[in-house]
């Protein structure tokens, strides 16, 4: 009984029509999409602005499905991955959603996963980059619209080559994003003659960064590769700058260093470079339109999150419309859905044959506290989805 008040507690149904007669709406039953989201503790900001980017997807397309409803089932993860089977189970059994979109943690992927990989029901992940989502666990309903952890890191390599870098200190969490982050990035650093003088993983979620910064001082590598997000993020450049390494040894990572982050980081990430998916001012036709109309509906402007949460919602949508409305043929939906290419605010991209995105990935540099595009680092980049089987 505790745990079906738990589950009832963090269940939050909603329905959003499209405008639609009551004749029109009693035609056919709601496409049931789960919503397998942190909504408390320290992501919930990052499930709210993916669920809402989600929401706004649909909505606008509303006009394109000529009558489809949806009811939405949102189930509160806590980013925690002893959840994960239960919750799913839940929305697999119980709800008997038509899609699954969730998570943000990977630990809750691989959770969520376990439980429905290979089922009809398709699962979106709106931000999870853990390889194995798309390499060996990889499924025929399993998608992501987000990336996978090799693809924001492995340009950087090339970028550090290209600066004439030849030693670089690589320092992370100790956790499978910063594991694979380093992985990435030393993959083609070290294809293309670069050598990692120092990597050095640090336990998570530990911020005693001072010992470590002392130590870069005194390796006094080219430049300096990481992966931190959040709160690490904010603390590393912040202490990076107070030593006074900022404008001696350049600070390189994946973009999620200045994600989100930049205002707390303040002049300190002035120089930082980073590669990513996606950024705030990118010069992309949708992006505009996508932001202020965001920003229309919830009161503030979208991070990656939104975008990511927004382009589920797009695949979604237009899966539906380009089978008419009827999915109950759920080979038809995943053979539908592998094949279209998302006009997302990061830019065009189609799926990979182990459906991860094929994207742009940008190089950017702070400049008076914004990521300015410096120029496309990776374009169309693909995962290897290594173990992949599909």
């Amino acid at each position: 009984m505790t745990r079906t008040r738990t589950l009832a507690s963090a269940m939050l149904a909603t329905t959003l029509t499209a405008g639609l007669s009551t004749s029109a709406l009693a035609a056919a039953d709601p496409v049931k999409i789960g919503l397998m989201l942190p909504f408390s503790g320290i992501y919930a900001q990052l499930g709210e602005a993916g669920r809402d980017g989600l929401k706004l997807a649909l909505k606008q397309s509303a006009a394109e499905l000529d009558g489809v409803t949806f009811e939405y089932i949102a189930l509160d993860t806590e980013a925690k991955p002893a959840r994960a089977p239960e919750l799913a189970s839940s929305l697999l059994n119980q709800h008997n959603a038509d899609f699954i979109v969730g998570p943000v943690h990977s630990g809750v992927a691989m959770g969520m996963i376990k439980m429905l990989r290979g089922k009809d029901t398709v699962m979106i992940i709106p931000n999870a980059g853990a390889a194995a989502a798309t390499g060996p666990l990889c499924a025929p309903n399993i998608f992501r619209t987000s990336f996978s952890s090799w693809q924001p890191s492995y340009p950087m390599g090339q970028v550090a080559l290209d600066k004439g870098y030849e030693k670089v200190y690589a320092i992370s969490w100790n956790y499978g994003m910063g594991r694979e982050s380093l992985d990435a990035f030393e993959e083609s650093f070290t294809a293309g003659g670069g050598e990692i003088v120092e990597k050095v993983l640090l336990p998570f979620p530990s911020t005693n960064f001072q010992p470590h910064i002392s130590d870069i001082a005194a390796t006094n590598p080219d430049a300096v590769f990481t992966f931190f997000a959040g709160g690490g993020a904010i603390k590393f450049v912040k202490n990076y700058d107070a030593m006074g390494l900022r404008g001696k040894i350049p600070l390189l990572g994946s973009g999620f260093l200045t994600e989100g982050t930049l205002e707390a980081q303040g002049p300190a990430a002035e120089g930082v470079m980073t590669t990513l998916h996606y950024a705030e001012q990118l010069d992309v036709p949708a992006n505009q339109a996508f932001r202020e109309a965001f920003n229309t509906e919830y009161g503030h402007y979208p991070d990656i999150y939104a975008v990511q949460g927004y382009d589920a919602g797009l695949a979604i949508a237009n899966t539906i419309e380009k089978l008419n409305g009827d999915i109950t043929d759920k080979q038809a939906v995943i053979s539908t859905m592998e094949k279209l290419t998302i006009d997302s605010p990061r830019g065009e991209f189609t799926f990979s044959k182990a459906h991860n995105p094929i994207q742009n990935i940008y190089l950017r540099e702070v400049k008076d506290g914004v990521n300015v595009v410096q120029s496309i680092a990776a374009k169309s980049l693909e995962d290897p989805a290594r173990g992949c089987k599909l």
